[in-house]
């Protein structure tokens, strides 16, 4: 709601409702709020998911669901628990499917704070109790006071102070005062902080929520409370006078905090803030009660990708969606899912670069050439020599080793009248490389330009024929932006026309008989002439980012061949029968493909260690195997 009198909501006629408690005792049976707590203290706290699923606590994508306020399902004798049993019901036979590991409630869980609709709610939340962990906290509707975190008891603490989350192995502490509470979740390979705040944190709250950051000092924090931003019907949030104080008491100072939600006010909304540390800080409101239904149990999921670097945001309704679609009526079909922008979104979060100033990835270490040449290895060049210079050029005759011993050392040459520009060296590298250094090339159309680096004319790798299969990788990153044409440019090749191995059958006898390429729209090719049969099977990727590295692996098993692009199998692999390689005693090229023995364009991007083996090797064997 936009203004905290909106959020009230009238008074006339609440003390007569109250006065009926009669009616909403005998609608439930509910034990007393200490014996709730006692029941579910006796449940243990589990993984599995029903049907035999099981959270994954390892793979990069997870969801984190987030309930607001429900205070209308829980009003006196007008209370309906079912929508948030759905909801509960969904969220647990959901949770393998959509790898659920935590759910929040953003406060006012109650209208009215009485004992009854406290217990009624404490008893629903026993639909998801001990399948899926969750924190709640108090909201002002939920306390029947305007004092902060130190007001003392209350039939809200009795039912969802800490004894209630005792038995979940997410729960790691409370605040003296029980109001206050934090979780850390096994999520993604990591850990994650859930701080759940009281809508009134005081002085005392604040500190206590400093020591937890304290205390966990590496952890990505995400906070939950009932007030913190108010918006109007453009879904631009503004802090509220409450919200204000939290960023400038705890979230603005604390880099670990990089999500804070909350409810209270509709419309829902969000806007992003600069902490301290000049990073993002992304603020939303989530609250459906004045929907249908007081929001029907709405639900929103917050859907983590950390290899999409996403999070995924969508809000529904559980309730309304298991119902039988031809029968909803006009208002549940209008509020089963919200797909309005501060209902259905996504955040770009680099993960890595947002956490890097309180928890910085290690990067792994170089790995020594031997331990990544496996048998039948016959060449293998990385460009980390001692003493190079990051943007120092790479002078024309120099050698880069074949570290292998097979002689097949690569020898700098520019093309055309290309400048020092057009090769250099770089620290780049693919993070999973095991060199940690690259060569950019600066290669291009108009006039042609570029590099290329060139086996010696006798060595062994020009005329080998691979008859029982090859393996051949690399690791390449284009340039972000990607500018100029460089439609068809080459990343490697052995030199020599087709033709004059005697074949007949591809696109031109002119172009030589293996290369890797770039298409017009960024999908690399591989086109090889079989050294036994007359063809030309060529594998096709999809188009391939710019601004990142990959690494690249063509792998023939001595019948067919496969091109993998980040260890993952591309669609686009020919079924045609493929043997070896017709080489020609020519030179390996990285950097270039030629046409009728000729350069035209080089390659323009980073290129890093590359290897070739002659069998085919599994893709947990690759030079960077897949995760």
């Amino acid at each position: 709601m936009s203004t905290a009198e909106k959020k009230t909501g009238p008074q006339t006629g609440t003390q007569n409702r109250l006065d009926r408690r009669a009616l909403l005792q005998a609608a439930v049976a509910i034990p007393a709020a200490g014996a709730v707590a006692t029941a579910l203290d006796a449940a243990p706290a589990q993984a599995a998911a029903p049907h035999g699923g099981r959270f994954d606590s390892d793979s990069p994508r997870f969801a984190l669901a987030v309930l607001p306020d429900t205070q209308y399902l829980f009003d006196a004798d007008s209370s309906d628990p079912e929508p948030l049993r759905a909801t509960f019901r969904h969220l647990t036979t959901e949770r393998a499917e959509a790898n659920i590991a935590f759910m929040t409630h953003l406060g006012d869980v109650t209208e009215h704070g009485t004992q009854e609709e406290i217990e009624l709610a404490a008893d629903t939340f026993r639909t998801i109790h001990g399948k899926v962990p969750y924190s709640v906290l108090a909201g002002n509707h939920d306390i029947r006071s305007s004092t902060d975190d130190q007001r003392g008891d209350s039939a809200y603490l009795k039912a969802f102070g800490p004894r209630r989350y005792a038995s979940m192995p997410t729960f790691r502490g409370a605040s003296p005062d029980g109001y206050n509470s934090y979780h850390v979740l096994s999520a993604a390979g990591r850990e994650w902080l859930v701080l759940a705040l009281d809508w009134r944190v005081s002085d005392k709250g604040l500190g206590w929520a400093q020591g937890v950051l304290d205390a966990h000092p590496t952890l990505p924090a995400v906070l939950t409370t009932h007030d913190i931003a108010w918006s109007d019907d453009d879904g631009k949030a503004q802090l509220s006078g409450n919200g204000q104080r939290l960023w400038d008491g705890l979230i603005r100072g604390n880099d670990q905090i990089f999500l804070a939600l909350g409810g209270h006010y509709w419309p829902p909304g969000r806007t992003v803030l600069t902490n301290d540390a000049d990073n993002d800080v992304h603020v939303h409101i989530t609250n459906y009660q004045d929907r249908y239904y007081g929001g029907a149990g709405m639900i929103r999921l917050y859907g983590f990708d950390l290899v999409r670097k996403v999070v995924d945001v969508e809000t529904f309704s559980p309730w309304f969606l298991d119902r039988d679609p031809e029968k909803r009526t006009p208002l549940e079909a209008e509020t089963v899912e919200l797909t309005g922008p501060t209902d259905r979104f996504s955040l770009s979060i680099d993960f890595d670069e947002r956490f890097k100033g309180f928890d910085p990835v290690v990067p792994p270490k170089p790995r020594p050439a031997s331990a990544v040449m496996p048998r039948g290895t016959v060449a293998y060049w990385r460009f980390d020599e001692a003493g190079r210079t990051t943007g120092a050029p790479v002078t024309d005759g120099a050698v880069v080793r074949d570290l292998t011993g097979n002689g097949n050392d690569l020898t700098v040459g520019r093309l055309h009248s290309s400048g020092p520009e057009a090769l250099t060296w770089s620290a780049d590298h693919h993070p999973g490389q095991p060199a940690h250094a690259s060569l950019r090339f600066d290669g291009g159309k108009s006039p042609d330009r570029g590099a290329v680096l060139r086996t010696a004319a006798r060595a062994a790798l020009n005329s080998e024929k691979f008859p029982y299969g090859y393996t051949i990788e690399t690791f390449v990153r284009l340039p972000e932006p990607f500018e100029g044409d460089h439609n068809w440019m080459g990343i490697l090749s052995w030199e020599g026309r087709n033709g004059d191995a005697g074949k007949t059958t591809g696109w031109s006898p002119l172009e030589p008989t293996c290369s890797l390429n770039l298409s017009p729209e960024r999908f690399l090719q591989f086109v090889v002439y079989p050294h036994k049969q007359d063809a030309d099977p060529t594998s096709w990727s999809h188009a391939v980012p710019v601004g990142r590295w990959m690494h690249i692996a063509v792998v023939n098993n001595g019948r067919r061949t496969v091109m993998y692009v980040d260890g993952s199998k591309i669609a686009r692999n020919p079924s045609q029968p493929s043997t070896g390689i017709a080489t020609l005693g020519k030179p390996f090229v990285i950097g270039g493909t030629q046409f009728d023995e000729r350069f035209g364009q080089g390659f323009y991007g980073w290129i890093g260690d590359t290897r070739i083996v002659n069998r085919a090797l599994a893709p947990r064997d690759f030079l960077s195997p897949p995760a």
